[in-house]
């Protein structure tokens, strides 16, 4: 687990990465950051698993 302070540096990131993407390209930066998450995870069960819990409650 990540301590909170870390995770909101984590946040700032991506918030900063998404606005770099511009709207138009946001989903393709979510999407290549995802797979290379993923990649250096290393376990796709973890990866499925968090795409549950990310979906819940949109």
């Amino acid at each position: 687990m990540i301590a909170v302070p870390e995770l909101e540096k984590v946040y700032d990131a991506l918030a900063e990465g998404i606005d770099k993407a511009t709207p138009e390209k946001s989903e393709l930066f979510l999407t290549k950051l995802a797979l290379l998450l993923a990649n250096e995870l290393g376990d796709s069960s973890t990866v499925t698993r968090s795409i549950k819990t990310a979906l819940r409650d949109l």
